[in-house]
């Protein structure tokens, strides 16, 4: 789907799509965005940010909070830092600034569908959408990860999470105590990394502590090894500090 109410840009975007053998749905404002995502959820929501009635920020919300888990690209003409963070805290997937590349906003879409591929029938309806990992429970202390389920608890009780923050989690859980620098996070969320900044990942570090930590300033589980990255750590083996 192609939330966008200039009449070029989503035109332009609609033709490379269908280019790539997609097929492509094309709404002029937000509140018809969230009205056809709630009948039939697209694999994936290109979303311009500026937009009428309801715009792609609004949009952003109500899904997240709705806990529709399609992958998102925004796109907006404005590029400062921190309209970049305010998106990404959202739960945009992925972010572009205007003007841009059709060829590079086609490669971030070929990457957004190859980790978020459902394994779904044609068709049916979609809620949140699952993340190919590996398929059994992963577990570090209370914090317990489904992938099959796409679900995250913590001492029993549910984590809501966006499909970036899941990635994220569910690769540093793999491999308790590893360090992860922000590259190999990036690769985890993206599978590349040339246009995207690390600033990325600390936002999304940082939302997730506020999930899974009870002092998110004062972390136990998501450390950060200064200089270097982060790692996940099981609290109650005396591992959770900050190195």
């Amino acid at each position: 789907m192609i939330a966008e109410d200039d009449d070029k840009q989503a035109e332009l975007v609609r033709r490379y799509l269908q280019r790539e053998g997609h097929t492509v749905t094309v709404v002029t404002d937000g509140r018809a965005a969230v009205e056809q995502i709630r009948l039939r959820a697209p694999d994936l929501l290109v979303l311009d940010v500026m937009m009428p009635r309801t715009d792609g920020l609004d949009v952003l919300r109500i899904l997240r909070a709705e806990s529709y888990g399609l992958p998102v690209l925004m796109l907006t003409a404005r590029s400062t830092e921190d309209d970049l963070l305010l998106g990404l805290d959202l739960g945009a997937d992925d972010y572009m600034t205007k003007p841009y590349s059709p060829r590079e906003l086609m490669a971030r879409v070929r990457t957004l569908l190859r980790r978020t591929a459902p394994a779904a029938v044609p068709g049916a309806a979609a809620g949140p959408l699952p993340v190919p990992v590996e398929e059994h429970l992963i577990t570090v202390g209370a914090l317990v990860i489904d992938p099959e389920r796409h679900e995250i608890t913590l001492d029993g009780a549910g984590v809501e999470c966006t499909p970036g923050e899941f990635r994220i989690l569910s690769a540093m859980a793999a491999e308790p105590g590893r360090v992860f620098t922000r590259q190999r996070l990036l690769q985890e969320l993206h599978g590349y990394t040339r246009y995207i900044g690390d600033r990325t990942v600390d936002v999304h570090i940082m939302n997730l502590r506020k999930k899974i930590e009870q002092q998110p300033k004062k972390p136990r589980r998501l450390l950060t090894v200064f200089g270097v990255g982060y790692k996940l750590a099981d609290p109650a083996k005396g591992a959770g500090r900050a190195s």
